[in-house]
């Protein structure tokens, strides 16, 4: 096998963290699951996400100041499929969960095994997604063991057209 093919058979195969990713602009609060994510610097401690170019998401982050990403514990897959699932597009997904106002007032997930935020530093466009580096200013750890990894969601179809 060689090619495209043989690498989408590596990704299938792999197994990074699922984030919930949420955000605020305009009086609009919007979230999603990512699985495009990883620590881009250490100090400055500096995180980069990867948002789909078709999600409610998306859209709400090219105007707002913050995000905060969200680390699910291994056993909650339905909070995943809420943000994972639906799309911000038809219903408001947090009307469903417990959360607060957090840094730069993007939504905070009450549930979320650990979750960390900061300003956006920086954006672009790269294919069907858009990244977004942002400037960790505030973590909070509940513990967990495992976290939700994509092996876990691979059921899942998309609240959006991929």
């Amino acid at each position: 096998m060689a090619g495209p093919a043989a690498f989408e058979a590596i990704a299938e195969r792999l197994d990074y963290p699922m984030l919930i990713v949420t955000t605020a602009a305009g009086g609009e609060r919007s979230g999603c699951l990512v699985g495009f994510s990883t620590q881009c610097s250490i100090d400055p401690l500096r995180y980069l996400l990867c948002l789909s170019d078709k999600n409610h998401t998306y859209r709400v982050a090219r105007r707002a100041t913050h995000i905060a990403a969200h680390l699910l514990a291994h056993d909650q897959l339905e909070l995943a499929k809420t943000f994972g699932a639906r799309t911000g597009d038809e219903i408001d997904k947090f009307s469903d969960v417990a959360w607060e106002a957090g840094p730069g007032g993007v939504p905070i997930l009450a549930a979320a095994a650990g979750w960390f935020a900061g300003p956006i530093i920086e954006q672009w466009e790269a294919g069907d997604h858009r990244c977004f580096v942002i400037d960790v200013e505030s973590a909070h750890y509940a513990g967990a063991d495992r976290f939700l990894s994509f092996q876990c969601v691979t059921d899942l179809r998309p609240g959006h057209e991929p």
